[in-house]
């Protein structure tokens, strides 16, 4: 993106940032610079408070002026909670081009969409030089919900002034969303990383729309549009208008299932802030009750029934790709650590899930395993008995036995059962959502073609480097296009509760199913 390969090694993500707004000082990076979310009215439905951006500059960059709203389509709608599933969600989606008085209407029939709540916008402008696109402005916009019903489907559309999508004839603009339920019921969810655009990308979309899950669960590299995933500025591959592509593509699935994205390598752009991550800032609104200080948007947690769901973000401890390692100062572990406990002291939760993008554990020839994971987060994962670990980053489907210090406690084979409350952690790379695909160094395999073998010989990344190790835990190994999807049963105090654990082809076929089980509180 502009910083000399030999300058760019040197540097941390900040460092890099710092250089480009140097260079590029009469551009603005997030046009407009603070953001100011009003309150908005709407009844029931209220939002407030004020935003801002990653790094407010001065506006220098050309003012874009508005067209007629009516020749204006809203496109790239997705989906997120905000800190209670319950109550709060916040729909987004994107404009080709500034409109005026953005908004949405909800309601809890499609002939009733009298409610109107003003969105936010959030400007992003990439000065050509910054990648491979000439000047390029995009515009985010952003609606919070709170104050939902539990459990309720709304529909909802979004607009702007020229566009009602109330009116007649834009009828078939409408999405809906469904809030999670007050109690514990049976629900399902599905999860994948590493997806871009691609027909793949494209085709996981629609299956995963056909499990009808409640969420789902992007573990991070999200659209690529840094494709060297160095986190280095001089990364010239970089192009904003993929995001634009991304959005696009992914809107069919994500404008009625919130998709919970957790940050990776290919998600820190050194030109929008200095942590990377002001681009994601722009498009994405998650739950914001991460580490207070920490840098770390990604970060956050939230419940669904009888199941947590913690996002972490493992650049901050990854020795493979350094340009942020450290950035949180420790306070990310121990933030995820008060949410461990906080969780397994809790009546109303069972099962407490983690995603996030750098492997823990796994035997892909292109990244293998991550130290940092393994060094700071593996001990709290099996001092709070986790009940299952989902990462992205190798670009396949793995699935390891049963691990606790750092060995194998059980095998276990394709329709096995694992009890984490005694045995230990249960990891699956399912990093197999769309971009191309990486190798193993042992043979596949997977459901109807089992072909076990004692051992893989593999590597771990260490602060000093790669450091070979030969591994007896890798029990699945899928190398094509796929996803997860997890069935969660409820069940009465004192009787075993499940997470049903499907590895799906982009084909439909199964290629591996385990069970989580733990006695309900």
């Amino acid at each position: 993106m502009g910083v000399p390969d030999k300058l760019a090694e040197r540097m941390s993500m900040a460092e890099q940032h710092e250089y480009l707004r140097a260079r590029f000082s009469r551009r603005t990076m997030i046009r407009g610079g603070a953001v100011t979310l009003g309150a908005v009215t709407g009844g029931a439905f209220v939002a407030g408070g004020t935003a801002q951006a990653a790094v407010p500059t001065q506006r220098t960059a050309p003012a874009t002026e508005t067209v007629d709203g009516a020749y204006v389509a809203p496109f790239g709608r997705h989906l997120a909670y905000g800190n209670d599933p319950r109550t709060e969600i916040t729909v987004s989606w994107q404009v080709p081009v500034a409109v005026k008085k953005p908004f949405i209407r909800i309601g809890a029939r499609p002939t009733d969409l009298s409610r109107k709540i003003d969105a936010e916008v959030r400007t992003l402008y990439t000065p050509a030089g910054v990648g491979a696109s000439g000047n390029h402005t995009q515009y985010y916009v952003h609606a919070k919900l709170t104050h939902l019903r539990p459990g309720q489907t709304y529909y909802y559309g979004v607009g702007h002034q020229g566009f009602d999508p109330a009116e007649a004839h834009l009828l078939g603009t409408l999405g809906t969303f469904t809030t999670a339920p007050a109690h514990k019921a049976p629900f399902t969810f599905t999860a994948f990383g590493d997806q871009g655009v691609s027909y793949h990308a494209l085709a996981n979309d629609s299956l995963i729309l056909g499990q009808n899950p409640a969420f789902h669960l992007h573990a991070g590299d999200i659209a690529y549009g840094d494709p060297a995933g160095q986190g280095k500025a001089e990364d010239t591959g970089f192009d904003s208008r993929t995001w634009d592509q991304f959005l696009a593509q992914t809107e069919s699935v994500a404008k009625q299932i919130p998709w919970m994205v957790s940050y990776g390598n290919h998600d820190m752009e050194a030109w929008y802030s200095p942590n990377g991550y002001g681009g994601e800032e722009a498009r994405w609104s998650l739950p914001d009750n991460g580490p207070d200080k920490a840098n770390l948007p990604g970060v956050y947690s939230f419940v669904y029934g009888n199941t947590a769901v913690i996002s972490l973000d493992p650049n901050d401890v990854s020795f493979e790709i350094p340009a942020n390692l450290g950035i949180s100062g420790g306070t990310q572990t121990t933030w995820f650590e008060a949410q461990l406990k906080k969780f397994r002291a809790s009546n109303d939760i069972d099962f407490v899930i983690v995603f996030f993008h750098h492997c823990a554990y796994c035997t892909s020839t292109a990244h293998a395993s991550e130290g940092g994971v393994r060094q700071e987060w593996v001990p709290l994962f099996e001092k709070y008995n986790v009940d299952l670990a989902i990462n992205g980053h190798n670009h396949q489907y793995e699935r390891t036995d049963v691990i606790k210090g750092d060995a194998v406690t059980k095998k276990l084979p394709i329709g096995g059962t694992a009890y984490p409350e005694t045995e230990g952690v249960v990891y699956v790379t399912a990093g197999a959502a769309g971009r191309s695909l990486y190798a193993f160094s042992a043979p596949d395999s997977y459901e109807g073609h089992e072909n076990e073998v004692e051992s893989v010989a593999s590597f771990i990344n260490l602060k000093g480097g790669k450091q070979n190790e030969t591994v007896a835990w890798s029990r699945v190994r899928y190398l094509n296009y796929s996803f997860l999807r997890v069935d969660v049963t409820p069940a009465p105090k004192g009787h075993y509760t499940t997470l049903k654990v499907q590895g799906i082809a982009e084909t439909g076929d199964r290629i591996d199913h385990f069970t989580v089980a733990r006695k309900a509180k």
